[in-house]
């Protein structure tokens, strides 16, 4: 079936009224941009609406009138399981999978388990915000690798990388695979050059692989785990959230060796923090068992839509420049040549675009000129997005 027919099962057209729903992107925007006034193009969930399958699943499940303390269903296990050889080539067992409350909070207790205050964490920037937190609000120390911009594709520094994993006191590496938010799915031989430099230096890897599912036609992600070897030090958060546009939901999965996984468990025990939630658990399974048709519809509409915003920046907007994403549904924009610093850059944006993006600043260095763009729109808004953003930069 072509992704034509696929498309016409599902509406991705069709606009859905956020505002009153305690969302964080539509009711947020006074919050975050000092006006309700802007379209809300920023933090990183859909304004579509999920598979059916997983509004059935939570409806089925509301409908039984008790709501208690949730244990993990096989169910959930097998479908996860089941999604990962499917897609991605990668048979996990299940005595390595462990269930825990989202991506970020992962990334917190993958920092506490491995690293004590004061040593080193290496991230690769610019990248998604809470990979600095997770380091500096627990006592350690970040350590950058910059991702390098050559013939207008992020690559990794490797030679920069030997340097931070060989210093006295690096123990971890955060790796944002798909990359968060330059929309780089990382090669075969990009990682198993990076688990080379971690296999030297004894590092332990966390791979954030959440955008793995979102990737565009003729790219494969590959998850860094099925490079390992044995001995190797790796670990992967993956999760239905970003996929599925379930966010709100707060499950993810950490697949990992028993040692790993277990030290894990451990931080998230000592809060006495679990993921189980009979609402999430229905979802994630109906997700992975039923929800397929709907992501190749969606990476068909997305692909569309993408292609058609760096086609109009190339031929309308020359002084802003788009990276087309491999992955996820994130655009890294390119504002330098508009001649503005940070803080006009985002009050052109908000007070003359009305628009409402996040600063690149906020993903650390890398990020100066630079806007991030979420795609994950109905196309109708994303064009007249573009058009206002057009008449702001004419008036300049």
């Amino acid at each position: 079936m072509g992704a034509g027919a696929l498309t016409m099962h599902f509406d991705f057209d069709h606009p859905i009224a956020r505002a009153g729903t305690a969302s964080v992107k539509h009711d947020g925007r006074a919050t975050v941009f000092g006006t309700e006034a802007v379209t809300p193009l920023w933090v990183a969930d859909m304004d579509f609406a999920a598979p059916p399958a997983v509004t059935e699943a939570l409806i089925e499940r509301a409908r039984h009138p008790v709501y208690g303390y949730t244990v993990y269903p096989d169910g959930a296990f097998e479908a996860l399981e089941r999604w990962l050889a499917a897609r991605h080539g990668w048979n996990v067992a299940r005595e390595h999978i462990h269930f825990c409350p989202g991506v970020v909070p992962t990334l917190y207790a993958a920092v506490q388990a491995f690293t004590r205050p004061g040593d080193n964490v290496i991230v690769q920037p610019p990248v998604y915000p809470p990979f600095f937190s997770a380091i500096r609000d627990t006592g350690r120390r970040v350590v950058e690798n910059p991702l390098i911009e050559r013939d207008g594709r992020w690559t990794m520094d490797f030679d920069q990388l030997e340097g931070c994993a060989a210093r006295a006191g690096s123990k971890l590496l955060l790796l944002c695979s798909p990359h968060n938010p330059v929309g780089r799915v990382w090669t075969h031989e990009e990682l198993d050059r990076l688990l080379d430099i971690a296999r030297r230096h004894e590092l332990v890897v966390l791979a954030d692989e959440i955008h793995a599912d979102l990737t565009y036609p003729g790219v494969r992600h590959t998850p860094l785990a099925t490079l390992a070897r044995s001995g190797d030090r790796v670990l992967t958060t993956v999760a239905p959230s970003k996929t599925f546009n379930i966010p709100g939901l707060g499950l993810s999965a950490l697949i990992a060796d028993e040692a790993e996984r277990d030290a894990v468990a451990r931080a998230f025990g000592q809060l006495h923090v679990s993921a189980s939630n009979p609402f999430s658990l229905a979802a994630l399974e109906a997700a992975y068992r039923e929800g397929g048709p709907w992501l190749d519809a969606l990476m068909a509409y997305l692909e569309t839509t993408r292609d058609e915003v760096i086609d109009l920046l190339a031929h309308r907007l020359p002084r802003i420049h788009a990276y087309a994403p491999e992955g996820t549904y994130l655009m890294w924009l390119d504002c330098r040549p508009l001649g503005l610093d940070d803080a006009a850059l985002r009050d052109f944006f908000i007070h003359e675009a009305g628009l409402g993006l996040n600063p690149g600043t906020s993903f650390g260095t890398g990020g100066s000129g630079h806007m991030r763009l979420n795609l994950a729109s109905p196309r109708a808004v994303i064009r007249d997005a573009l058009e206002r953003l057009e008449q702001a930069v004419s008036r300049r």
